[in-house]
């Protein structure tokens, strides 16, 4: 039984980590449903989808620094004005995901389909950042040392590996009216837990970042070059598993159980990842994280049809190592910030960066698949073996440098210490 401070803990993390469970629930159809769904179901080439995937989410990344900053204003005006701003955002989540997985029956071209896509895409990727941005930012100004930080990240994170577990199942189970209803659901509850969230009181704080001002501190930029090759080397597989396990593994009934094992894997190893920081510090953690996905990803790469049992265990350990990938980064930003009040600042760049990994993996592994002899459904040898090195040579390589450079980077110097 929890001792009164524990559960106390738990019901503190619970009400600030509640929020990331629609947010990450939002993002997994987002960032890697989409484009299989739009290709299989309407036609759309691999090419064009990847090149509106590369303008919105570079549109997106673009905006995060802007964001950032009104973000840290916001907070200083009240965390309440925060939480009204992240309640239109939510609305907009609600609609815009509702108009990408439902849309109008009316019209059936190729080019329909993709315009239609691109006018509900871009708001709701802007409300998912602003809902994303707010929430780091918020969590981020409680303070605390690096312990702390590892366990308000893992708290978000866990709620957020709930989130996308659901994500992944429930299109097979109950298809996509029901994954709207769920999202609209858990956007309202997440929007009122946060609401009862413990908040630092901004109002009297003199700080206020600039636009570059992230840019000046020399363990931001260090850890952010970490962030972006580990980033793009995470966000490659995660745009090209549904067509491995389609093609490659001939195993496209599977997909929810791979999905699904890959996300719990991730939640279930964040408290493990959150033991270890405390005993090897946020650096060695995560280099072991990284370690262990080029392991499972280099596994992957020897697999074929019918190979199952065996890409269960990739997408365990890979899910394992995805939970470093979660925690871990985000925690060591906030242990560098030269001030808690510009979180929001320093945290839209950090957005930033990650949207352009999703943009560079979506714009250009897609549409050199095509240019390689891969469309989904092809079993050709040549096809297959573009794919194959897609998704699990290219991750190995940029792991490995993002490994690199974290040794060569680390520590990251933080300007002082937060209270």
């Amino acid at each position: 039984m929890a001792r009164p401070a524990e559960a106390s803990a738990r019901w503190v993390g619970l009400r600030y980590g509640a929020w990331g469970f629609p947010v990450a629930f939002l993002a997994l159809p987002l960032y890697v449903q989409l484009p299989a769904h739009y290709a299989q179901q309407f036609g759309v080439s691999l090419t064009a989808i990847g090149a509106l995937l590369l303008m919105a989410r570079g549109l997106d990344a673009v905006i995060d620094p802007w964001l950032g900053r009104r973000v840290d204003g916001w907070m200083r005006q009240s965390p309440q004005a925060l939480w009204r701003v992240m309640g239109l955002a939510a609305v907009v989540m609600a609609i815009g995901f509702a108009a990408l997985f439902l849309p109008s029956p009316q019209g059936q071209s190729k080019v329909y389909w993709l315009g239609w896509c691109s006018l509900a895409l871009l708001p709701t990727m802007l409300a998912y950042s602003l809902a994303s941005i707010g929430h780091q930012g918020w969590g981020a100004q409680l303070g605390g040392a690096p312990a702390k930080q590892a366990h308000i990240v893992a708290w978000r994170e866990a709620c957020g590996l709930a989130g996308v577990v659901s994500a992944s199942v429930l299109p097979a189970v109950l298809g996509w009216p029901a994954m709207v209803a769920v999202l609209a659901l858990s956007l309202a509850l997440g929007w009122w837990l946060l609401r009862q969230a413990p908040a630092p009181d901004m109002t009297t704080s003199p700080s206020q970042a600039n636009a570059t001002q992230p840019w000046q501190h020399r363990g931001f930029r260090r850890l952010l070059a970490v962030f972006a090759l580990n980033g793009i080397a995470s966000a490659i597989p995660a745009t090209l598993v549904l067509f491995f396990v389609a093609d490659r593994l001939q195993a496209t009934a599977w997909s929810p159980l791979f999905l699904g094992s890959y996300f719990l894997a991730a939640a279930l190893g964040l408290p493990v990842w959150v033991r270890l920081v405390s005993r090897w510090g946020l650096v060695r953690a995560w280099a072991l994280g990284m370690a262990l996905s080029v392991a499972s990803f280099a596994f992957a790469w020897l697999l074929g049809p019918g190979d199952t049992s065996g890409f269960l265990i990739v997408c365990l350990a890979s899910g394992l190592a995805l939970g470093a990938d979660l925690a871990l980064p985000s925690a060591l930003l906030a242990t560098t910030l030269p001030a808690r009040d510009a979180a929001g600042a320093y945290f839209g760049w950090w957005n930033g960066v990650a949207k352009l990994n999703l943009a560079l993996a979506a714009g250009l592994a897609l549409p050199l698949l095509e240019w390689g002899g891969y469309t989904p459904g092809a079993r050709s040898d040549t096809a297959l073996l573009a794919l194959s090195s897609a998704y699990c040579l290219l991750p190995c390589a940029l792991k490995l440098a993002a490994l690199l450079a974290l040794w060569r980077f680390a520590p990251f110097t933080p300007v002082k210490e937060l209270p």
